[in-house]
């Protein structure tokens, strides 16, 4: 081979291994991944808590009967506007009629014996009288033969004949006395009975003027359940016949707001709402109640949460399903950080390292090492006494004795328990904590549970290009945005939220079919 051949090997050679090494080089620069980033802005971050609740009215008054009988005549309908005291039905009065007259009829009788009784009585006290006038006789005709009998003008038979009529007449006295007696009472008991029989004539009345129904509230009828014809029936309690609710411009959301929410929830709190029925139109009112009766269905516990709203071209309806949004906390013109970037994670990264102990004496419930930096926290934080470290110590056993039971269980079952038992649990430990160590105990429990600030990374380029985590402190959240408390991050960064390859892919896949019109 020549010395030209030689060397125009050697430049094929060479201008191959370079090509190559430009293929390897391109094929790696085209494995890293390209990242997209969003800025870290000021702006507001609302928090709030979803449910749905039922529209109601805020007074419904459901209008029944006190008496039975037959429907006779409906004056209203659905949707009738009434005045207080306003007929809107009447039952059929005749047989109540009837027994007015019955009972009047009563009364005039007793009325008549009582004026009966009272003519005995004039008869009676003339007897009295009598009965007196001859006993007064009696008594002159005894004194004068005694007095005869000591002077031996009489016989002692006709003085001892004397002194026995003075006693007979006594004792007619005393005979006409208690039939005076007796016709007194007669008379008492008559006009006993003539109240009594007045007391039914009245009852009677009052029943006659109940086959009146008349609304008891200014509003709307929203229900009817009766039509005329239809007999009703009063005997244990009174049927409904209509529901009139007093104004609906003024309605009410009964939401159900979950326990694990309820403690958020405070009177005065703005909320939204919206219903099916008006697409895009969007309800504001605020909450008037929490009311602290539970709710339990299926083992889910919810507490009702009254949220008051106008409704000024009554537009609401009663029962309607309304979707509602309840403001909870806002924080205004805070560094804020898209939550997308606390969910990022580079391909390959570490998981970050065991959180600090929850010092709610919850966390750790099953590991003895992290249970005992919990205490060993509390206690060098909170500076607790010997007396205060022996309760905890017992807080602590009660603690992993109960979750220990719920092994068995799984799901939201289990989940709910133990937050009630880490409820019960702070609780305790507060209650034995006096006013300085329970205020910092509060911040240390706010900073674990995310109230107060709880930790998280997000991922920023490096002076080389590549992904690193920063720690940050976080405050309150609104799903999207995250408000950024504390950290190494300047307002204007660029935090990584996801990868150009993601994105790509999930638009190759939404542009994989027609997209639907709903």
């Amino acid at each position: 081979m020549s010395r030209k051949s030689i060397i125009s090997v050697v430049v094929v050679l060479v201008v191959i291994a370079a090509g190559a090494a430009a293929y390897g080089w391109w094929s790696l620069r085209d494995d890293e991944p390209a990242y997209r980033h969003a800025n870290v802005e000021r702006g507001g971050v609302t928090a709030a808590v979803s449910a749905t609740g039922t529209v109601n009215p805020v007074t419904a008054v459901q209008v029944g009967s006190q008496v039975s009988g037959q429907l006779k005549e409906i004056y209203v309908d659905f949707n009738s506007e009434v005045k207080k005291d306003q007929i809107i039905a009447r039952i059929d009065p005749d047989s109540f009629a009837l027994r007015v007259n019955q009972a009047m009829a009563d009364v005039e009788a007793a009325r008549a014996t009582v004026l009966t009784q009272l003519a005995n009585i004039a008869a009676l006290q003339a007897e009295v009288s009598r009965a007196k006038v001859t006993l007064a006789e009696a008594e002159r005709e005894f004194q004068r033969n005694k007095l005869l009998f000591e002077k031996n003008f009489v016989s002692a038979a006709a003085r001892d004949k004397a002194q026995a009529a003075f006693e007979t007449a006594q004792e007619l006295v005393k005979t006409a006395q208690a039939q005076l007696a007796v016709g007194e009472a007669q008379v008492r008991n008559v006009e006993a009975l003539v109240k009594q029989r007045e007391a039914q004539l009245a009852q009677a009345k009052v029943d006659l003027e109940r086959t009146t129904i008349r609304a008891p509230v200014d509003g709307i009828v929203i229900k009817k359940s009766v039509e005329p014809g239809q007999t009703v029936a009063a005997s244990l309690q009174a049927p409904e016949l209509f529901v009139i609710a007093q104004d609906l411009r003024e309605m009410q959301v009964d939401t159900s707001i979950d326990e694990s929410e309820v403690g958020r929830i405070r009177v005065g709190q703005t909320a939204t709402f919206t219903v099916d029925s008006y697409p895009g139109r969007s309800f504001s009112g605020s909450v008037s109640q929490v009311r602290k009766a539970a709710q339990v269905v299926q083992n889910v516990v919810t507490y009702t949460a009254v949220v008051a709203t106008s409704n000024p071209d009554q537009s609401l309806f009663p029962g309607m399903t309304a979707n509602v949004r309840i403001v909870v906390d806002t924080r205004n013109n805070v560094l804020r950080i898209p939550n997308a970037a606390l969910r990022f994670r580079p391909a390959g990264a570490a998981e970050p390292a065991a959180k600090q102990g929850n010092p709610g004496a919850e966390g750790g419930a099953g590991n003895p090492q992290q249970q005992q930096a919990n205490r060993e926290r509390l206690v060098k934080e909170l500076k607790l006494d010997a007396d205060q470290q022996a309760k905890l110590e017992v807080i602590f056993n009660e603690m992993r004795q109960k979750i220990s039971a719920l092994q068995e269980q799984k799901g939201d079952q289990r989940r709910r328990q133990i937050e009630r038992f880490r409820a019960e649990a702070r609780a305790k430990i507060s209650d034995m904590l006096n006013t300085e160590q329970r205020a910092r105990y509060e911040e240390m429990v706010a900073e674990q549970t995310g109230r107060g600030g709880s930790r998280g990374r997000v991922w920023m380029l490096d002076e080389r290009g590549q992904p690193k985590a920063v720690t940050v402190r976080l405050g309150l959240t609104d799903g999207s945005f995250t408000e950024l408390v504390s950290g190494e991050i300047a307002e204007g960064a660029q935090v990584i939220v996801g990868t150009a390859e993601a994105a790509q892919g999930r638009s190759a896949a939404r542009s994989g079919g027609p997209r639907l019109p709903f």
